[in-house]
């Protein structure tokens, strides 16, 4: 997958293009990530090579980073939602990957950090689902 792909927050303040490919894709279950989440994992991609463009709102990104760890998030000022950044010094360019708005043809790799993940977190493929909200 390679090309231009576009993303926003929830409000909108904040919108990029990701230009060139993900390596990698992943649903971190680490109680990070379900943090940072709010869910059940984290879904993010990684490129190493692919290129982050800020088209609006830049001054608008915030970046956490949880004392004495690596781990750390970007997110909009204003509504909060989960944002691209660069790790490693800029080698590695991380994307939630519900932050897109363009389709993409990666599919995920891998649940990591499973050992971690919450203890509600199992056969959730037995849940019913509902193509709506519940009536």
């Amino acid at each position: 997958m390679a090309g231009n792909i576009a993303g926003s927050c929830l409000c909108g303040a904040v919108r990029f293009q990701i230009t060139g490919a993900f390596e990698q894709f992943f649903l971190c279950h680490c109680s990070r990530c379900r943090k940072d989440s709010g869910s059940a994992h984290g879904a993010n991609l990684f490129s190493a090579t692919a290129r982050l463009t800020w088209l609006a709102g830049e001054d608008q990104v915030k970046t956490y980073r949880v004392p004495g760890t690596r781990h750390q998030k970007s997110f909009c000022a204003e509504c909060g939602s989960a944002l691209p950044q660069l790790q490693m010094a800029g080698a590695l360019l991380v994307v939630p990957a519900g932050s897109l708005d363009s389709p993409i043809a990666i599919r995920p790799q891998a649940h990591i950090c499973c050992a971690d993940r919450a203890d509600w977190d199992t056969h959730l493929e037995d849940v019913p689902t509902l193509d709506g909200l519940p009536g």
